[in-house]
């Protein structure tokens, strides 16, 4: 039904008799206030557990008119009850007691925890209807769904935490009132770590304190869901304090892993989660700080990395091979332009910084380098064989291949802006690129000449030419622990006057100008897909089409 014809269930008549006038009263402000004070003021316990899951599930349900609108709802009744009276004053702590349900991912309790005690003669007939209703809600949350079996996953996993989250995330992307911003974004905005004792700014009524060190540990842990990788890209993108905090850790890889299993696991994960994913990398990889930790961090055994056995290895040389498989596969599947920006974005940030990069991933650099080659001759193959073909016939239109060429040579061009940027700022510390370099160095014969690339290309050819003749020098027949030995050598040799500056690689991650067109679209499917769509009947609502753009 529409958000008018809920009111109506909701509104009081009351009328005298005799009288021709009427007194209306309109109760949804107090329900909505009545499950706010339900959820920020009773204490989470055994007993309490389904209660506090109830009110939070119930806001859900009143904000769901937005599942039956294809548009975005920019004005609505429960908003404006949310945004504004009796319920503006509780919301920070709607917003921390949200967090924390997340954050403390409380299982349910063992069935049989109610607030009414079992008695031996079944406890009569409140009992029954109450111990009824409570036993098919937790069917419905604890198994999946009626009739379904429970798995380990489903059992271990927290209703409450799962629901709040959701909560937090609708509320957060609200749209602004005409004369009034988001409260509850203002709030994710400008919550503070429980250590800061700095004084709260007067600008914003809603800021408040939480600790960030098990807000940490919790997105670290929840990542393997959409929804919990979307709270963290909030947090990094909106919240300055949390994104400070997070830069300042020094188990960063805690956070960066699961990040990496997701682009790692592409296939299997919905475009808009890889994106997010993608985003986190490049919102993290702005700081150079960021940009050095991840080389002094040595991992050991990522056994969910397939295409070779990494024993040991930097972060920062696995980031590179997962972002670049990314790209890959990005080439041969979705041919996304928006992925490839991003990937090539988040290398571009990086590549000043690298440092001793593992010898697969200098591989991996030039085999993507090989690739955009390969494929750059193939388009201009297309495009000179029907241009002839053209010249004798005037029936079939051309097709574009003047716009495919520019794309991949911006892509190109991106590529040897990032080689160069590594040779320029940080040649001696990477001499297993140097070693992929000159192993694979008739590939860019060809962009010598090339007017795109003339200019990124001198030095990389003056690199080439200097380590090549070096080790004409040391004779034929050389092993790869010589040749290693030899660009150490002559990476110290190197004058670094020789070697032209360009601008430093630099890219910021912008939002788009009308966000709410991407984000709650995609919350309101991720509320859709949970447990939540468990009380609704799926063909009755208008869902958003989710595509891939």
């Amino acid at each position: 039904m529409s958000e008018e014809e809920l009111q109506l269930h909701f509104t009081y008549e009351e009328k005298a008799s005799g009288s021709y006038g009427t007194e209306c009263e309109d109760l949804i402000e107090e329900l909505l206030c009545c499950l706010i004070q339900l959820i920020v003021e009773i204490p989470l316990l055994d007993i309490t557990y389904s209660i506090s899951l109830e009110a939070v599930t119930t806001l859900i349900v009143f904000l769901s008119c937005q599942l039956f609108h294809k548009e975005i709802l920019r004005e609505s009744i429960v908003h404006k009850y949310l945004m504004r009276g009796r319920c503006l004053p509780y919301t920070s702590r709607l917003v921390k007691t949200l967090l924390y349900n997340f954050i403390r991912q409380e299982r349910s309790p063992p069935p049989g925890t109610h607030v009414f005690q079992q008695q031996t003669d079944g406890g009569g007939l409140l009992y029954g209807i109450a111990s009824g209703v409570a036993t098919g809600l937790w069917t419905v949350f604890t198994l999946g769904g009626v009739g379904s079996k429970p798995t380990p996953q489903l059992e271990q996993c927290s209703p409450l935490a799962n629901q709040s989250l959701l909560l937090l995330l609708v509320l957060a992307n609200l749209t602004d009132a005409p004369d009034t911003p988001n409260p509850y974004r203002q709030a994710i905005m400008s919550f503070k770590n429980t250590q800061d004792n700095t004084a709260f700014s007067s600008s914003n009524p809603h800021a408040f304190q939480i600790n960030f060190n098990s807000l940490y540990t919790a997105l670290c842990e929840q990542q393997k869901s959409d929804q919990a990788t979307l709270l963290l890209y909030m947090l990094l993108h909106q919240n300055g304090n949390v994104r400070t905090y997070v830069l300042a850790r020094t188990d960063i890889e805690n956070l960066v892993l699961p990040i990496l299993e997701i682009l790692y696991h592409v296939e299997e994960r919905n475009s808009h989660h890889v994106y997010m994913a993608l985003i986190i990398l490049l919102i993290l990889t702005e700081d150079d700080g960021f940009n050095r930790s991840i080389h002094e961090v040595i991992l050991k055994n990522i056994t969910w990395y397939a295409e070779r056995v990494l024993t040991e290895i930097s972060l920062g040389s696995l980031l590179i091979l997962v972002v670049i498989r990314t790209i890959q596969y990005n080439m041969t599947r979705t041919r996304d332009k928006y992925l490839h920006t991003n990937c090539l974005a988040a290398l571009a940030n990086m590549s000043a910084q690298f440092r001793s990069l593992h010898q697969y991933a200098a591989q991996r650099i030039i085999s993507l380098f090989s690739l955009l080659s390969k494929k750059h001759n193939k388009v201009l193959e297309q495009a000179t064989q029907s241009l002839r073909g053209s010249l004798g016939s005037n029936d079939s239109p051309l097709p574009d291949y003047a716009q495919d060429l520019n794309v991949i040579e911006e892509v190109i061009r991106m590529m040897l802006e990032i080689i160069n940027s590594c040779l320029t700022n940080s040649l001696h510390h990477n001499p297993n690129l140097v070693y992929a370099l000159l192993y694979k160095r008739d590939l860019f014969e060809q962009f010598r000449t090339h007017p795109s690339f003339q200019d990124i290309m001198q030095n990389i050819d003056l690199v080439i030419s200097f380590f090549s003749s070096r080790l004409e020098q040391a004779g034929a027949e050389l092993s790869v622990e010589r040749v290693l030995e030899i660009i150490k050598q002559g990476a110290v040799a190197l004058p670094k006057d020789r070697l032209r500056k360009f601008p430093e690689l630099k890219f910021k991650y912008v939002e788009e100008e009308q966000p709410e067109e991407f984000f709650i679209p995609y919350v309101w499917s991720l509320v859709y897909n949970s447990a939540v769509a468990l009380y609704w009947n799926p063909h009755d609502i208008q869902l958003f089409t989710m595509d891939s753009g």
